[in-house]
């Protein structure tokens, strides 16, 4: 059993990172919901607040780390551009894709989607989290408040779950490879 560096970057930035993200994200949403009703009768504790403010803040660092990790390592390897004459285009995966009319469409549509909105995932959980610190229990007394917070973490809870659903569809037809490669276990021999 072995995996690639490149392949081993594409799998902790979307099942590492960003799936960690959406799971994290739904939790948050549940929880604010919950915990910020207007009509909740019960008191929002320091340490219920406490809890929450830490666990916004890191999610919005690990938004941050997965789009940053995908931008800025996964990326490139993705648009590398083949020497002039390869044959074998399984190392330059956007070339792959754009080789065959049946997958074009997913670097025309998948990969610029994801592109764009991936970097909406980081910028509206931040959104979120500052007006969340800054506001904190008077979040009940301003639904208007409440209900952005909310709006914002549904952004980035959507635009994760799209900008993960298309990264593996791309992974799929055409994934990133490469580099050294990792042995993790040998295995029985026939």
């Amino acid at each position: 059993m072995e995996i690639t560096t490149r392949g081993l970057w594409t799998l902790v930035h979307g099942m590492g990172f960003g799936a960690l993200y959406l799971l994290a994200c739904s939790g948050a949403l549940v929880e604010l919901w919950r915990r910020y009703a207007p009509n909740d009768l019960s008191p929002v504790t320091e340490r219920d607040e406490a809890l929450l403010r830490w666990y916004l803040l890191s999610m919005a660092v690990l938004a941050w780390i997965t789009v940053l990790t995908g931008t800025y390592i996964i990326y490139p390897w993705y648009r590398a551009v083949p020497p002039v004459g390869t044959v074998n285009l399984t190392g330059y995966p956007q070339r792959l894709l754009l080789s065959n009319a049946a997958t074009g469409g997913w670097h025309s549509i998948g990969m610029e989607w994801k592109e764009h909105v991936a970097w909406l995932v980081p910028i509206s959980i931040t959104m979120a989290f500052a007006v969340f610190n800054k506001h904190r229990r008077n979040l009940r007394n301003h639904p208007e408040l409440r209900a952005a917070v909310l709006s914002f973490m549904m952004i980035s809870f959507l635009a994760a779950g799209i900008a993960g659903f298309f990264g593996a569809m791309l992974n799929k037809h055409a994934p990133v490879e490469g580099g050294q490669t990792i042995h993790l276990m040998q295995g029985e021999s026939r």
